[in-house]
């Protein structure tokens, strides 16, 4: 079972341990401890722990490699580890049901999205707006305004979900508070449409100048923001500057997908060039071009681990590839139409997939087994995804409603 430790900190002054905290996705146990008279925080990542994991052989390996778990925290550090296996082995079997559907926006739907808990969700439209509602209640909490066009890629900065960026056809991404509605920045640069499910590393701010409208989306990671577009590339920006840190450019069509791997390592791009392209997050330089799709790739997606990545195409299939060895894995067969959107459970187990045949489907993603169809939308869906525990759904469709499945 390899572990890894990631320490904010160095030299060789006493340490001492102050607390330990679990992680539940990716799986892994954060310490706290104190140096030189300043609190700091490391991690042990847990990535190949699985539910049959031998956790005394573990713990002995992390002591090994860890001074700060000595033999008195080996007790606690191996609850600590059941617990996880236990969150790995949790809704394995879930079966889901339709526990809402709400009518968000009077003009057609693009996307949604949900918070971490799963307690609110986010919607964008061709109103050019996106909305913010609180999931048990249906009640709208805030409308987003200040895009010129389709706001069509949306995210919340997940974990945290206190903020909420969206792209539009008006080429510009805006980063918002969740809490009071308001904008902090817009960020202007491509030259088409955003328009992919896009990603941050953690951020935003002021101004910038660069990309053609702005459909290929927004993925934050805290620190910067990764926007694609229907121009074929990739913006790779500083959240808290706003300045452009550089360009991904390798694909020959529009760009529907991009976004970090969990360590924000790699950043994987879906074009509709047929192809997937794994870059290095470091350079921006390509890596890995992942093929086998007869039509364009729609969706694409790691899992929390960033062992395995996912790819939606509108041939109608699925495909798992190894992030490691970027072969394909196994494919998913079933759906009467494109599938437009892909995403895994925080387990890592199964797959959600939303289709122009007006269902979701929920799959092995060892097996590529079909386990549930979620069916009721009368028109195509073109959104879905999980919550933060894999215990929520919610799916968007051109029949302009959300549904919410428990």
């Amino acid at each position: 079972m390899a572990t890894k430790s990631v320490d904010q900190g160095s030299g060789k002054e006493k340490m001492k341990l102050k607390g330990l905290l679990l992680r539940y996705y990716p799986p892994g146990i954060m310490l706290e401890y104190e140096k030189s008279g300043e609190l700091r925080t490391k991690s042990i990542d847990l990535l190949n722990l699985s539910s049959s994991t031998d956790v005394n052989a573990l713990v002995e390996e992390i002591q090994k490699a860890e001074p700060l778990i000595t033999a008195s925290r080996s007790d606690q550090v191996k609850l600590l580890i059941q617990r996880l296996q236990d969150k790995l082995r949790q809704h394995s079997n879930h079966k889901f049901y339709l526990f809402k559907v709400l009518r968000a926006h009077i003009l057609p739907l693009t996307n949604v999205a949900l918070n971490k808990s799963g307690s609110c969700f986010i919607t964008g439209s061709y109103d050019r707006t996106c909305k913010v509602w609180d999931t048990a209640s249906g009640e709208e909490l805030h409308t987003l305004e200040g895009h010129r066009n389709v706001v069509y890629a949306i995210a919340f900065n997940n974990p945290y979900g206190d903020k909420i960026a969206t792209g539009s056809f008006d080429k510009t991404c805006k980063l918002w508070s969740v809490e009071t509605g308001k904008c902090y920045h817009t960020f202007r640069g491509h030259t088409a449409e955003i328009h992919t499910r896009g990603h941050w590393e953690h951020g935003h701010n002021s101004q910038t100048v660069g990309h053609p409208e702005w459909r290929g989306g927004v993925h934050f990671n805290g620190k910067r923001i990764i926007t694609g577009s229907f121009d074929h590339t990739v913006a790779v920006w500083e959240a808290d500057t706003g300045r452009k840190v550089y360009t991904l450019i390798g694909h020959c069509a529009e760009i529907s997908s991009a976004l970090f791997n969990w360590d924000c390592s790699l950043i994987l791009t879906g074009s509709m060039d047929k192809t997937c392209m794994l870059w290095d997050a470091t350079n921006g330089k390509c890596v890995a071009t992942l093929t086998g799709h007869d039509d364009e790739i729609l969706d694409s997606c790691f899992d929390y681990t960033g062992k395995l990545i996912a790819t939606a195409s509108a041939d109608g299939t699925a495909r798992v590839f190894s992030a490691a060895t970027r072969k394909c894995m196994t494919k998913l067969e079933g759906h009467e139409g494109e599938i437009s959107k892909i995403s895994f459970n925080p387990q890592g187990n199964h797959i959600l997939t939303g289709s122009a045949d007006k269902t979701a489907r929920i799959w092995d993603a060892q097996t590529g087994q079909c386990l549930q169809v979620l069916e009721g939308h009368t028109d195509e869906i073109f959104s879905c995804a999980f919550n933060y525990k894999g215990n929520i759904i919610i799916t968007g469709s051109k029949d302009n409603t959300c549904r919410i499945w428990r």
